[in-house]
């Protein structure tokens, strides 16, 4: 039974691990344990995913699922409860940034944006500044709806 939870300090260790397995930078990872939910399957990470926080939205970041777990719905499950996290916190948006899943995101409401439509102070996040190569696909889903 795959149980997805919010993260521990205790996690870090696996976590990095399964980021470096699925070829994900763990620049920032630390700074944003307390924003992270995990996957367990019998007490073992299978999964992860993490939001870091700003003024103008979130970005998620770190969505990674252990390759026998792929194709069973942990990383929805990873990413609906990270965002049900950001709309609880009424971020207005949350951005990511991807080289190999582009076509998986728009499933949850992402679409393609120009790296210039990204807030300058999530454009200042570890991944926007070094993590993430210039060629990776910027995406947004808008969480709140504008007031009115």
């Amino acid at each position: 039974m795959i149980a997805i939870e919010r993260a521990r300090e205790s996690d870090l260790e696996a976590i990095a691990a399964l980021l470096e397995a699925s070829r994900l930078p763990t620049d920032g990872v630390r700074e944003c344990l307390s924003r992270a939910v995990v996957a367990r399957d019998n007490g073992t990470i299978v999964g992860c995913a993490a939001l870091e926080s700003y003024p103008s939205g979130v970005l998620l970041r770190s969505v990674a699922v252990a390759a026998a777990m792929r194709g069973l719905r942990v990383g929805e499950q990873l990413t609906r409860t990270a965002l049900a996290l950001a709309e609880k916190e009424r971020a207005p948006a949350a951005f990511l940034l991807t080289n190999t899943a582009a076509r998986y995101f728009p499933r949850f409401g992402f679409e393609p944006i120009a790296r210039a439509e990204v807030p300058s102070d999530v454009r200042q996040s570890v991944a926007f500044v070094s993590a993430c190569c210039a060629s990776a696909v910027v995406m947004r889903v808008r969480l709140e709806s504008p007031a009115g």
